[in-house]
C-alpha cells in the first residue's frame, strides 16, 4: 500500500508516523511545500523573542533522519498543485506525479484578509511558517528597536506583543473586533487589556487594518486564516459548514480512499455536539495519528475536543476552554457564570492573584466554560476544567473534585473550586 500525505507539520507527520507503526510494510510519502517539515510551529513566537537560540531545536526529526530511521520518504520544498483521484494520483509544482493507493489532506490553514498581499513588504512579518519566523529573528538580531503594530488579537497577535516588548519595540495591538482570542467575552477582554496597558502596549480594538501603516518600523500580521481547502475541494471533497473539509470520528471526508486532519478540518466539539474548527496544534496532531490508522484500515477514532488553549501575555497566563456565555446562548444554552479571584497559594508562600471564571447551562447544571489568568499554576487547573467538560460533569460534581493541596502549590480550596462554590449559588 500506497499511502501519500500532503502537509508535513503537525497532523501531517503525526499520521505518518502512525501509519509507519501499525504497517510496516506500507511504502510512504510526505510532500511539504515549504523548506522544512516536522517541526514545533507553536515555537516560531519564542524563536523571534531569542529565547529559542536556534531555528533546529524546534525540529523533532530532519528529512533524512525520517527516511533513514522510519522509512519515510519526506519530500521537502514539494508543493501539490492538482488532485486526480479517480486515477490516484497527485501533481505536483515541478510537474512531477506521484500516485498513492490511500490519501492523507493535511493542509492547514492558509492567511487571509487585506494584509496578505503585503507580505513582500520588507516592514511586514508574519509567524505563520517556518521562513516567516526566521526572516523575523533575523531582522530583529540586527534592527534597532522602533515602533511595532501587531495585527489581530489572535494567541499568535499576543504573543507577537509580548516578543516585541521583549525585544525593547513601542508596542500597537489592533485587531478589527471588540475581544481577544475570539472569544466574546467582556471580562477576559477587559483584564486583558488592563494587563497590556500595565505592560506597555497600546491596545485599538475595534481598528480595522487595510493597509500598512507608513508610521510603523515593524508590523507583524496575526490576523486573518481559514482552512486551506482548495486542493481536497477540486477532488469532490465536501466541507462543512465552518469551511474546513468535514471529517468523521476516523478522519474519513466524503470521498473514498481521502482522509484529512489538522487546520484544513473540522473536529466535533464536545460541549456544542457541532463540527467545530479549532486550529491548534494539539488537536492537529491528534487528529494525524488517527488519519494514520485509519489509512492503514485500524479502527482508531478521535472523539472531539473542548477548545482549550493557552498563552503567555507579558508574563501573565491566559488559558480558556469551553464556551463564552454569549457562546453558549447562541447555541441553546441557558448561561449562568462566576467570577472570582484569589490567591493561587497562600500569602506565606508569596501567592500571587489568580482570576476564574466558570460557565455553566442553568436548565442542566452542566459546566460548559471556563477561563483561568495568572502566573502560577494556569496550565493545570484549565486542564481541570478541560476534563469536566469533556466529562460533561455538573457544578456540584465539580466543586467536589479532590484536587491536590499543599501550600508551595495552592491554597485548601483551589480556585477553581472558589469559583465552582459561587456558581452553585447562581443555578
Amino acid at each position: 500500500m500506497r499511502l501519500l500525505v500532503i502537509g508535513g507539520i503537525a497532523a501531517g507527520m503525526s499520521a505518518a508516523a502512525r501509519a509507519r507503526r501499525l504497517d510496516p510494510q506500507a511504502e510512504i510519502i510526505v510532500c511539504e511545500k515549504g523548506p522544512q517539515a516536522a517541526y514545533g510551529a507553536c515555537g516560531l513566537p519564542y524563536l523571534a523573542e531569542g529565547r529559542v537560540h536556534d531555528a533546529s531545536q524546534l525540529v523533532a526529526y530532519t528529512a533524512a533522519q525520517f527516511r533513514a530511521e522510519r522509512r519515510i520518504d519526506v519530500r521537502e520544498n514539494t508543493e501539490a498543485v492538482e488532485l486526480r483521484h479517480p486515477q490516484r494520483r497527485v501533481r505536483l509544482a515541478s510537474g512531477e506525479e506521484i500516485s498513492y493507493d490511500k490519501l492523507i489532506v493535511a493542509t492547514g490553514s492558509q492567511p487571509t484578509g487585506p494584509l496578505t498581499a503585503a507580505l513582500g513588504d520588507a516592514r511586514v512579518f508574519s509567524l505563520r511558517d517556518w521562513a516567516g519566523g526566521l526572516r523575523l529573528r533575523a531582522h530583529l538580531d540586527t534592527a534597532s528597536p522602533g515602533r511595532a503594530m501587531v495585527v489581530g488579537a489572535s494567541y499568535l497577535g499576543l504573543e507577537g506583543a509580548e516578543l516585541l516588548r521583549a525585544r525593547g519595540w513601542r508596542v500597537e495591538l489592533a485587531h478589527s473586533g471588540p475581544h481577544f482570542l475570539r472569544r466574546p467575552d467582556e471580562w477576559l477582554t477587559s483584564r486583558l487589556q488592563r494587563h497590556l496597558a500595565r505592560c506597555g502596549v497600546l491596545v485599538r480594538p475595534n481598528t480595522p487594518v487595510n493597509v500598512v501603516p507608513d508610521s510603523f518600523d515593524l508590523v507583524l500580521i496575526a490576523a486573518g486564516i481559514r482552512p486551506n481547502v482548495a486542493l481536497a475541494a477540486s477532488a469532490g471533497v465536501r466541507t462543512g459548514a465552518t469551511g474546513a473539509i468535514a471529517v468523521s470520528e476516523r478522519m474519513e471526508t466524503s470521498v473514498d480512499g481521502i482522509f484529512a486532519a489538522g487546520d484544513c478540518a473540522e473536529t466535533h466539539h464536545l460541549v456544542t455536539g457541532r463540527p467545530t474548527w479549532l486550529p491548534l496544534g494539539t488537536t492537529a496532531n491528534k487528529m494525524g495519528r488517527v488519519a494514520g490508522a485509519a489509512a492503514t484500515g485500524a479502527r482508531e477514532r478521535f472523539h472531539g475536543v473542548v477548545g482549550t488553549a493557552i498563552v503567555r501575555v507579558c508574563g501573565l497566563a491566559v488559558a480558556v476552554t469551553g464556551l463564552a456565555a454569549a457562546q453558549a446562548r447562541r447555541e441553546g444554552f441557558q448561561p449562568v457564570e462566576a467570577c472570582i479571584e484569589a490567591r493561587d497559594r497562600p500569602g506565606y508562600f508569596r501567592g500571587r492573584p489568580c482570576a476564574v471564571q466558570l460557565i455553566a447551562d442553568k436548565g442542566s447544571g452542566r459546566l460548559i466554560g471556563g477561563v483561568v489568568l495568572g502566573e502560577h499554576g494556569v496550565e493545570g487547573r484549565i486542564n481541570t476544567i478541560a476534563a469536566a467538560l469533556t466529562q460533561h460533569m455538573t457544578v456540584d460534581e465539580f466543586a467536589q473534585l479532590d484536587l491536590a493541596y499543599a501550600p508551595p502549590f495552592s491554597t485548601a480550596w483551589d480556585p477553581v473550586l472558589i469559583a465552582a462554590q459561587q456558581l452553585l449559588k447562581a443555578l
